[in-house]
């Protein structure tokens, strides 16, 4: 994430051109227009009073340790229930009650009944850990060309060396190409879009990212536009990361889109409250999507009670250590693959024990009280 300018943000946020969530208009390949019909954006109230349904929220971005990436966690063939049983129970145990989680949509293209399944599966054990889910539809991040079947193995020491974008570059960019995404987010909604383990849709993570900024604005519509015309029970949303000024459009339509505010925030305590008090001016409920990186400075010891005075729901990367290798930092790779100084990321070792014991008692201290 980068560094705030509060008056970039300020007018990216609340003086650019709100675009009509009413009908999106996407061309394809041969100047064949597709319009969809969307039912309107949630009212401040009523994603307020949706909020106040839950508890404090708290929990971690969630891919089992046994995943390198969210094809590796939903194809059949790598589908590990018992481990996502066995660490989402670690979850539990510290008082965790939700995870955000991405899916992928080549994992349904394969077999979308089975897909289906397997999110239900999923959704049964977390449901048994009282804990709620968030998924994510798309993803701008890491590794441009997603194949499916067999992931590669991890690069040694590289944060998320396998994590794939969803749909891809260029797919993402391409609307012919991006359009036939609609069966799948309108199969996946249709399904699990009133299913009370769910607790909200993440459309897109970090739309832009990769260097492809605006060229990701029309899928951001029409994922919006599907999403809405689903008209599930849950809140939509798609999260604020980059308050660059090329981020302005899209940060424009995400914030005046959204049902709730989600964002991202990986700097110190100071800079994220300047972040909570200036989109807390939407009057709409905060959840920071992604936090916790301990080189940073963004830890649980002075971000987690700073989210809780606030009553923000709270999702920091990473849950175990895994095949992810998000221990490491983004850009310091450690060619040896040994233990890095502090992780990155993560809360428990595979094992169960925790990375660090003041911080699980931390967490689960004020997720009790």
């Amino acid at each position: 994430m980068k560094k705030l300018a509060p008056l970039l943000l300020l007018l990216s946020l609340l003086t650019a051109p709100a675009v009509d969530a009413q009908k999106v208009k996407a061309k394809a390949k041969g100047g064949v227009a597709a319009t969809v019909p969307s039912s309107p954006r949630w009212t401040a109230a009523k994603a307020n009073a949706w909020y106040k349904t839950h508890p404090w929220l708290t929990g971690a971005n969630f891919t089992p340790s046994t995943a390198i990436n969210q094809l590796e966690m939903w194809q059949a063939a790598t589908f590990d229930p018992a481990t996502i049983d066995r660490e989402l129970g670690y979850a539990e145990s510290i008082g965790f009650n939700a995870m955000r989680v991405f899916l992928h949509s080549l994992a349904w293209k394969q077999d979308p009944a089975g897909f289906k399944q397997r999110m239900d599966q999923y959704l049964a054990i977390a449901d048994k850990h009282r804990i709620q889910t968030m998924f994510v539809f798309f993803d701008d991040c890491w590794n441009k060309m997603p194949q499916a079947g067999p992931q590669p193995a991890p690069k040694t020491g590289v944060h998320n060396s396998g994590w794939m974008q969803d749909p891809g570059d260029p797919a993402s960019r391409d609307s012919a190409t991006f359009m036939a995404l609609r069966p799948y987010v309108m199969d996946v909604l249709t399904r699990f879009g009133h299913d009370k383990r769910i607790l909200l849709w993440d459309l897109y993570n970090e739309p832009g990212n990769n260097g492809k900024l605006g060229t990701s604005l029309p899928l951001l519509r029409n994922v919006f536009a599907w999403a809405q015309a689903a008209n599930p029970d849950q809140p939509l949303s798609v999260g604020l990361w980059n308050w660059d000024r090329e981020f302005a459009a899209l940060n424009a339509f995400q914030a005046t889109h959204s049902d709730v505010v989600t964002y991202h925030c990986y700097d110190d305590v100071l800079l994220h409250e300047r972040i909570i008090s200036l989109l807390s001016t939407h009057g709409r409920p905060l959840v920071c999507t992604e936090y916790m990186a301990r080189p940073r400075n963004s830890r649980f010891v002075n971000t987690l009670p700073l989210l809780k005075k606030y009553r923000i729901a709270a999702f920091n990367w990473g849950l175990v250590d895994g095949k992810t290798n998000t221990k490491y930092q983004w850009d310091t790779p450690l060619a040896d693959g040994s233990e890095p100084g502090e992780w990155f990321h993560e809360v428990f070792r595979q094992d169960g024990t925790p990375y660090r014991r003041d911080e699980t008692d931390l967490i689960k201290k004020l997720n009790s009280n």
